[in-house]
């Protein structure tokens, strides 16, 4: 079988609030020398700070829009880089596995700007898995 992953992107923290977005920022960043590669703000009316930090094999995305604590803690996702964000989709459509968000073109509001393809599934122990494509 062909491989069509190339490794994991990002792994993303949500925080439950600005205090809690700052104490993790400071603890990758801060304290383990984390670079910040790029920030950004998400949300409608409500803004909400959002980061990512260079862990030297991938990206930690750290956002503060998080409602509340889940069962699953802060981890929401694994981002995995593809070529084709489209195939993956469709490989795991077929599968039987539940799309959540379809491919879509995305551009992070960031400095400097991050044109991304992305599109979510929920995997076979209920994670969700992210398929994103560089652009």
């Amino acid at each position: 079988m062909k491989r069509i992953t190339k490794g994991i992107h990002h792994i993303a923290l949500k925080c439950i609030s600005e205090e809690h977005f700052k104490e993790t920022v400071h603890f990758y960043h801060d304290l383990y020398g984390m670079e910040i590669v790029r920030t950004w703000t998400t949300g409608g009316e409500a803004k909400y700070p959002c980061v990512m930090l260079d862990t030297g094999a991938g990206v930690l995305e750290i956002c503060a829009n998080g409602k509340d604590v889940l069962s699953q803690g802060a981890l929401r996702h694994i981002a995995l880089e593809v070529d084709s964000v489209d195939e993956c989709i469709e490989i795991a459509r077929k599968a039987g596995y539940k799309i959540t968000i379809e491919p879509t073109d995305i551009c992070f509001n960031s400095d400097p700007p991050f044109p991304a393809r992305m599109g979510f599934c929920i995997g076979p122990v209920g994670e969700e898995v992210e398929f994103f494509e560089l652009r």
